[in-house]
């Protein structure tokens, strides 16, 4: 975001961001209280709309210890530091993390500690190479943008990478799309279908790595719950596959709900044999 355009805004915007997008992972330093705690604080109180104005304001007084810093030794920025646009770029980068975080299956609670409830897209795995290599690409192709025209003597510019920046994000716009379109889809045929004679009360469709078209279905029936993979490819659809969450086909696994408000329901049980 800083390379598409925020960066003309104020000096140091694109350290600012950077650092805005990762500080809400601060929470990952309840592990060393423990395993326990670190999973029960993951996604906690820096994950919220409580939150982010002060990892905001924790970036933007950092980014002023190096502008004091850079200051002492005589180096300026490029466009001169707006503490107002920064923390406000701050801000933006914290919230940034948390549209990213809710579009997997884990989610995000942002109206936490009023409101407890998680919020999940559930259209991106939680690690999407395509969403890496369209990033890794526009923070790669300035540079050898740079070294080409360097040898053929082009103008060099004061802040490269504006159109590969903005295709980057373009491209995760993309993948979003495209993930989200079929995501509505595997949903629709998961409340679509019957299972053993049994109409489903509650679908949910979780992704996988690379593959838009391939899903991992839950179904809860009044009797009992199952997964299913399901391919949205009209093509495919035929070929779902069922999976019962049972010990025994005639003496189903008692059901139990894990969790404790830590992150979304885990349904715990056996496959069919």
């Amino acid at each position: 975001m800083g390379r598409a355009g925020f960066n003309r805004l104020s000096g140091l915007a694109t350290a600012t961001l950077v650092l805005a997008a990762e500080a809400p992972d601060l929470d990952i330093l309840w592990s060393f209280a423990g395993p326990v705690a670190g999973f029960a604080h993951h996604r906690g109180i820096t994950h919220t709309f409580l939150g982010a104005p002060f990892m905001a304001a924790l970036v933007t007084g950092l980014m002023g210890l190096v502008h004091r810093w850079m200051r002492r030794r005589g180096r300026n920025t490029i466009v001169p530091v707006r503490w107002r646009v920064l923390y406000l770029l701050a801000l933006l980068g914290s919230l940034s993390h948390l549209l990213l975080d809710f579009t997997n299956n884990y989610g995000v609670r942002p109206f936490f500690p009023f409101n407890p409830r998680w919020y999940h897209w559930d259209i991106v795995f939680i690690v999407e190479p395509a969403i890496l290599v369209a990033l890794a690409l526009g923070w790669i192709a300035p540079w050898f943008a740079g070294l080409i025209g360097g040898e053929i003597g082009a103008r060099r510019q004061k802040l490269p990478g504006r159109i590969a920046a903005s295709t980057a994000l373009i491209a995760v716009a993309m993948v979003w799309w495209v993930r989200d379109y079929n995501h509505r889809k595997a949903v629709t045929l998961l409340n679509a279908g019957t299972y053993r004679d049994a109409a489903p009360m509650q679908v949910e469709a979780n992704p996988y790595m690379l593959n838009p078209f391939h899903w991992l279905g839950v179904v809860e029936t009044q009797d009992f719950r199952l997964w299913t993979w399901i391919r949205t490819r009209k093509w495919w659809t035929h070929r779902t596959m069922l999976r019962p969450f049972s010990s025994r086909r005639r003496h189903p696994q008692p059901w139990r709900r894990r969790g404790r408000g830590w992150g979304k329901p885990i349904w715990i049980g056996r496959h069919s044999r």
